[in-house]
């Protein structure tokens, strides 16, 4: 055992571990207050700096993406051998700190280096957690622990979106920056002070009702070489992480234009528009969490391991088409069973849809990954699949999606990122595709 290592595992207390996955939770959900909340202040910085689409997209893509996603291995090699508690509050503290000094940007390079900043912070955070909540919940629990984790997603995002609205509304976009990284720098004495770092594979020694089983599991961290080794042979690990990857190209990069969309061609400004967009992440974006880590515990039991990427590759089949739907929606009153309801709610009903099924993935494909190697290596093989997913998601689908717009934007003017909008819908079905293959191989590369 590790002497970072705190003897918590299958006899912790119920209620601390529930604690313990609750701040977890918190603590992602500020990385994803930090890292969207620009998506909602882009008017306002536009305004101000005067910045194209295209570098709106590359501060919100590639400077935050690249050293997000390649920091985060080495940060996971350290994290699978000493206090993974440790890395995610310094991570915590070095991210919000510098999402303040977002609010002190200049120029488009200054606002560029801080969010190189926002980045290589939030590298440490999400790795080790996701090892943390694997060592903390044994295996018939992970799917629903981990969905309840990811809820930081839309809960971040949707917080990002309101904060940063009402304050860039009612004061700046400058203090919004410096109000929500300050906050977050708070919360890192209470992570460290309050979590402790449970034994690694504890769980997995166990069964379920915590009877010792035969099969050891390493303690000793696996090298990166090692880790690679494993997933080398291991197909499913590459189809799920470009099948997540392909997913988060439009996943992010709608998650950071939509609030723009909802501006140019609904017509939507200020605390209408945050509250709006708001909604619908933190609506749409829990419930299809939660329904996706939900069911995959409840069909992936046993020998049905396929189940695991299955439901997200289905649930992306159905948003592209409800996505369309939802962007457009007349601008007129319907009447619905008898009432008279605006266009605008209507399209709002319609994207809780598309969003739900759009996030049902985190549960079950992060679980997958999460036996596909033994426990010792979790943190590294977490980072591999994140390296992919966030390099390929955030660096090219917020960019691309800004580009894009730029391109169409003399043919089509303010309607140009409508079109960017639809070109990237496409990458769910490319997502579903490469899911289902990895279904195929799934149960072969499972590690009980």
């Amino acid at each position: 055992m590790s002497m970072t290592e705190q003897g918590i595992g299958p006899a912790a207390d119920r209620g601390y571990r529930a604690y313990v996955l609750a701040l977890l939770m918190v603590v992602y959900t500020f990385n994803f207050i930090d890292r969207q909340i620009l998506a909602i202040l882009l008017p306002y910085i536009k305004a101000e700096l005067n910045f194209t689409d295209s570098q709106l997209g590359l501060l919100g893509g590639p400077a935050f993406a690249v050293v997000y996603s390649t920091l985060a291995i080495p940060i996971a090699w350290l994290a699978d051998r000493v206090s993974r508690v440790s890395i995610v509050g310094v991570s915590l503290a070095v991210w919000s700190g510098f999402t303040a000094l977002c609010g002190f940007s200049t120029g488009f390079w200054t606002l560029f280096g801080a969010r190189m900043g926002v980045g290589v912070g939030e590298a440490g955070g999400v790795a080790p957690s996701y090892s943390l909540v694997a060592d903390y919940f044994p295996k018939s629990q992970r799917a629903r622990a981990l969905a309840f984790y990811s809820f930081g997603v839309p809960i971040g995002t949707a917080l990002g979106y309101l904060f940063g609205g009402l304050l860039a509304e009612h004061i700046n976009w400058r203090i919004a920056f410096m109000v929500v990284g300050g906050v977050g720098v708070l919360l890192f004495p209470l992570l460290k002070f309050t979590v402790k770092d449970p034994v690694r594979g504890g769980f997995d020694r166990t069964a379920s009702d915590g009877a010792p089983e035969a099969a050891h599991v390493p303690t000793k961290a696996a090298g990166f070489g090692e880790v690679w080794g494993v997933l080398l042979k291991k197909p499913s690990f590459w189809f799920l992480a470009f099948g997540a990857a392909c997913s988060s190209v439009y996943g992010y990069g709608a998650a950071f234009w939509l609030p723009s969309f909802f501006q140019r061609s609904m017509g939507m400004e200020g605390v209408d528009r945050a509250l709006y967009i708001a909604g619908i992440a933190f609506i749409g974006g829990t419930a299809g969490i939660w329904f996706g880590g939900w069911l995959a515990d409840k069909l992936g039991k046993g020998v049905n391991k396929a189940a695991y990427p299955l439901i997200p590759a289905i649930g992306f089949v159905i948003a592209v088409p409800m996505f369309w739907l939802a962007m457009n929606v007349p601008d007129r009153t319907f009447d619905i069973l008898g009432m008279e309801v605006a266009g605008k709610w209507v399209a709002f009903a319609l994207f809780l849809v598309p969003q739900a099924l759009s996030l049902a993935w985190l549960g079950p494909v992060v679980t997958a990954i999460q036996h596909l190697v033994p426990a010792h290596m979790r943190s590294t093989a977490s980072a591999s699949f994140l390296l992919i997913n966030n390099l390929v998601g955030i660096g090219l689908g917020i960019y691309l999606l800004g580009a894009v717009s730029d391109y169409l934007t003399p043919r089509f003017g303010d309607e140009a990122l409508r079109y960017s909008l639809y070109v990237g819908q496409w990458f769910y079905a490319l997502a579903a595709l490469l899911l289902i293959i990895a279904a195929r191989s799934l149960k072969r590369d499972w590690v009980d």
